[in-house]
């Protein structure tokens, strides 16, 4: 096993990667400039795609999906050509926020039944400590048939991958890797010091590398929390709460967060799983969710305010005419998955508003499976009673107030402008009702 680095690097023995979306698919194009890699996904529309050199996930690129010479296949056979695995699968979590390790099992299930005798296998799926040791091996042994420490050994590294950053990526990114033991962690760590130029950090245990993921994004979702509750405080007092942040941020050591909608498929769910595996050892998580509370409930704080609004602005809120532009998890990046401006769109139901909603970035056909949500052409937006901006997508940023103004129908103009792109001051002097969180 210690020879599989030299390997892979003469192009002897080749790396396979279960999972290609925003996380498996960079990783595959990165490592495959270096080796040889089999690029394995269950869903044949996706493989179809990256085949026809197009990059849904714009992570990438078409040019570099074009370039690469990954082996993109549906056929979990495939696998069984390879000796190092990388599994990155979604872990999302259920309706009642339990873990759902559904996809982690079903990837650990298909690479088990293609496992091949001195193979390594690395997950990067985000997973509360012990998942890897206590679910994944169990069944990669018994689809296997093989012993794990024995014919097989297995890592955990986990993604810091940030959909939609071109700036922080797989090689710029430091890249925590971990180890069953002191031979695995060695050729983990080697193997992944291939494309990643920041370098790695070897963590002591699996476990620790589990934890240490599960923390990074628990932290920030705490620290977002902490500010959307600031902004709740401070439209009650009225004042402004991007101003409040602005004067603080010119101390050295205040940390520069701020709110808005946390969804997503990492900092919106990570915390429960750190959270579920403290109950089942008997300990209740105070801060962890009580900032998941806070953060859960902004989009029904944020149709509340439309509502407000509106009635300030002495229009009718029943069946008033709201558009919401954006829809996607985060700015710049077609993702839609966990997208909490659904949140908003379920309240304004609950008030008898229909919005309409326009993306031009998001994955369309993804909103209307995952939602019934189907967009809008901007162009077509006009006569609108009240306007969301709910991403700060590049392409909102640049519009006038001349392209705003013609969204709006008769009366007064409200403009709930949440992550805050706009100038309030110019808008409210320009009779705008202007909000943001």
């Amino acid at each position: 096993m210690n020879k599989l680095y030299e390997k892979i690097v003469q192009g002897e023995e080749k790396i396979a990667l279960v999972g290609l979306g925003y996380v498996g698919m960079p990783i595959a194009v990165a490592f495959s400039k270096k080796a040889g890699v089999i690029g394995y996904d269950l869903n044949e529309k996706k493989i179809e795609l990256y085949r026809s050199g197009m990059d849904p996930t714009n992570e990438v690129g078409d040019e570099a999906i074009k370039m690469c010479n990954v082996e993109f296949t549906s056929d979990e056979t495939a696998l069984r050509r390879a000796k190092f695995h990388i599994v990155a699968v979604p872990t999302p979590v259920h309706d009642d926020h339990t873990p759902d390790l559904t996809p982690v099992e079903g990837a650990s299930r298909i690479l088990g039944r293609n496992l091949t005798k001195g193979s390594i296998v690395v997950y990067e799926s985000t997973v509360y400590p012990g998942v890897t040791e206590d679910v994944c091996i169990p069944i990669l042994e018994k689809e296997s048939g093989l012993k794990c420490g024995v014919d097989f050994k297995v890592g955990y590294s986990p993604e810091r991958i940030n959909p939609g950053d071109k700036v922080h990526r797989l090689e710029t990114i430091v890249k925590i890797v971990s180890g069953m033991d002191a031979e695995s962690l060695e050729v983990i760590a080697k193997i992944y010091e291939l494309v990643v130029e920041a370098g790695v950090y070897r963590a002591s245990s699996i476990k620790v590398a589990e934890a240490a993921k599960v923390i990074e994004n628990s932290q920030r979702d705490i620290n977002i929390a902490f500010m959307n509750e600031l902004s709740i405080i401070f439209n009650k007092i009225g004042i402004d709460t991007k101003s409040v942040l602005e004067a603080a941020g010119t101390k050295w050591n205040f940390l520069k967060f701020y709110p808005g909608l946390v969804g997503g498929h990492c900092i919106g769910v990570d915390p429960y799983y750190l959270t579920y595996k403290a109950e089942m050892l008997g300990y209740h998580s105070q801060v962890i969710l009580a900032g998941r509370r806070i953060n859960d409930d902004m989009g029904k704080y944020v149709a509340e305010n439309v509502v407000k609004n509106l009635i300030k602005a002495d229009k009718a809120t029943r069946n008033a005419k709201v558009a919401i532009l954006g829809f996607t998890f985060k700015e710049n990046c077609p993702d839609t998955r966990n997208s909490k401006v659904f949140d908003i769109i379920k309240e304004l139901r609950e008030y008898g508003i229909e919005p309409v909603v326009a993306d031009p970035i998001a994955d369309a056909d993804e909103a209307k499976h995952l939602y019934g949500i189907e967009f809008m052409d901007i162009a077509d937006i006009k006569d609108m009673d009240a306007v969301v901006f709910a991403v700060a997508h590049k392409e909102f940023s640049t519009f006038t107030m001349d392209q705003i103004s013609r969204f709006f129908g008769e009366g007064k103009k409200v403009l709930l402008d949440i992550k805050g792109l706009l100038s309030r001051e110019v808008y409210e002097q320009n009779g705008y009702l202007y909000w943001r969180l």
